[in-house]
């Protein structure tokens, strides 16, 4: 593929329509290669799969990695990337990339409780959340962010062109625009400001975008996807994502380039968590693929697929390996409980995969046991694998026409039991 061509999008199978369900294979292109989706985009924060080489992450079966872009910009700095020849050359990986916009981090550093977003807001208040000024790494005002640096406590700003300039050197195949990431126990009315001024803040994202699209020209096109907030509220969701289309359909009325996709973003119960995308997506255009932020536990990435969201990210899969955690067939488990200091069978003999062929429960459980790399290296290895091959059966068993029967096989037996 040339590397000027834009990011597009192919619809193949759709499952049953219903209220609220878009369910969909197909394919995003990309400059750097083609994304089958449904799929599974592990992170690699800092241009790294943590414990992985980009070669051990080829052999997951992945497609595309997504990077960070405000650890990226604190560490080793955008100029940097961008003068090895972005992110995927600077990493050695080679097919499509994807960098968040350091909205997250609004959140999670800044205003956020904790660093999820299917959050459970039991006995919270605002207070909670707002009243820790001393503990605030970001502060929001209309025109972006203030940041203070996890690594040394130094004072940074990120607005949207900022973070436009950030990503543009970053590189990616598909970067997301700069949003602001509220909590669940924000009121009512401090989300319909956050959606406006998000809005707003998108608008600003496209017109750098533009401009700099313009001024880099001899750089492969990149893919800027507008960010859907909105929290747990459904006409705030159906205004944000109508908002966008309608900045993208006006950017390109004015021969400029609109959105080529749309992330989903936002704390949200889990719960809640089909409801909110089928909302988004019954609003959002066909053509356009759909990236939904931050889920990767099984059940979730069913009700989303169902919902209609093509691809996903999550650190939860190696976060959970260098624990010694593993996804299984029948559920997770993990390997650093005493029980397998003499099982010297697979991690997953039935599904399989590098590790699960090759290294054996027991010998996980000694080199976690020793706290020697290897222990993490593996178990991330097996999870990577095993969240990348999950969607891509569910992307085979869409096309295939055996979705339910699928589902109902694999839910049965992953839940059967707590692990």
């Amino acid at each position: 593929m040339e590397s000027h061509v834009d990011t597009t999008f192919s619809l193949k199978t759709e499952l049953e329509p219903g209220p609220g369900k878009h369910g969909r294979t197909g394919t995003i292109h990309t400059p750097h290669g083609d994304i089958h989706t449904p799929a599974f985009i592990p992170v690699g924060t800092k241009a790294t799969v943590k414990t992985l080489t980009p070669e051990q992450v080829k052999e997951t079966g992945a497609q595309a990695v997504l990077s960070n872009a405000y650890h990226l910009y604190l560490q080793p700095g955008p100029d940097i990337v961008d003068e090895a020849g972005g992110v995927a050359a600077f990493e050695n990986w080679d097919g499509p990339t994807y960098t968040d916009s350091g909205g997250f981090q609004v959140m999670s550093l800044g205003v956020g409780f904790k660093k999820v977003l299917a959050m459970d807001t039991a006995g919270l208040t605002e207070g909670d959340i707002r009243a820790r000024h001393k503990d605030r790494y970001a502060k929001v005002d209309e025109e972006g962010v203030d940041f203070r640096s996890v690594v040394d406590g130094s004072k940074h700003r990120f607005t949207p062109e900022i973070s436009m300039q950030i990503q543009h050197k970053l590189g990616a195949d598909i970067m997301f625009a700069f949003d602001e990431l509220t909590t669940l126990v924000d009121t009512r009315l401090y989300q319909e400001q956050s959606v406006d001024r998000t809005h707003r803040w998108a608008k600003r994202c496209l017109d750098e975008h533009d401009r700099l699209t313009r001024e880099r020209a001899d750089k492969p096109l990149q893919s800027l996807w507008g960010v859907v907030q909105g929290a747990q509220y459904e006409d705030l969701r159906r205004q944000a994502t109508r908002g966008l289309i309608q900045l993208s359909d006006q950017a390109e009325a004015e021969g400029k380039r609109g959105f080529g996709g749309f992330g989903i973003g936002g704390a949200l119960e889990k719960e809640n968590l089909g409801t909110i995308v089928g909302w988004v997506c019954d609003e959002l255009p066909k053509e356009k693929p759909r990236h939904l932020l931050g889920i990767s536990e099984p059940d979730d990435l069913f009700t989303a697929i169902e919902a209609g969201a093509d691809t996903f990210d999550c650190v939860a899969p190696t976060r959970l390996g260098r624990r010694g955690g593993v996804y299984t067939l029948d559920g997770r488990m993990n390997l650093l409980n005493a029980r397998f200091k003499r099982d010297f069978t697979g991690v997953d003999e039935e599904f399989g995969g590098y590790v699960s062929e090759n290294y054996s429960r027991a010998y996980i459980h000694h080199l976690l046991k020793a706290k020697e790399f290897l222990a993490g290296t593996l178990c991330t290895m097996h999870n990577v694998t095993f969240m990348v091959r999950l969607v891509d059966n569910i992307r085979a068993a869409i096309d295939g026409g055996y979705y339910e029967d699928y589902k109902a096989e694999f839910m049965g037996r992953y839940y059967a039991k707590k692990n």
